[in-house]
């Protein structure tokens, strides 16, 4: 297994996801802009900017219902484009592009495994 960088060993909060195929879930979180640290047979790291999500393929888990188990929330700083971006790519939207009364105007997609991705500009 391959060591991850200093910046991802210290890295505070790292947000681990069981996927049931790794392969589609790197293929899905290249698309939406993460870059992809390092990855194995069954583990991945990806990153956006200094932020770390880990992908742990775990083949005996089904898929979620409607709902997202949990949502990553990655902050953005032209929702507009990301936006546009996921349209063309014809993702799983779960709650479509909106200003919030929270300060933020974000918008939540679904990945392969019905995890939710949560982009998010500051108003």
């Amino acid at each position: 297994m391959t060591v991850g960088s200093q910046a991802e060993l210290k890295a505070q909060l790292a947000v681990e996801i069981f996927v049931s195929n790794l392969k589609e879930s790197l293929a899905f979180y290249r698309a939406i802009g993460f870059m992809v640290e390092r990855s194995s047979q069954t583990f991945a790291v990806v990153r956006w900017q200094e932020s770390y999500l880990f992908l742990d393929e775990r083949k005996e888990y089904s898929s979620f219902s409607d709902l997202p188990a949990a949502n990553v929330r990655v902050v953005v700083d032209n929702i507009e484009e990301i936006w546009r971006l996921v349209q063309s790519r014809g993702l799983i939207v779960n709650t479509p592009l909106m200003t919030q009364s929270y300060g933020l105007r974000d918008f939540t997609i679904l990945d392969p495994d019905g995890f939710g991705i949560r982009f998010a500009e500051i108003i």
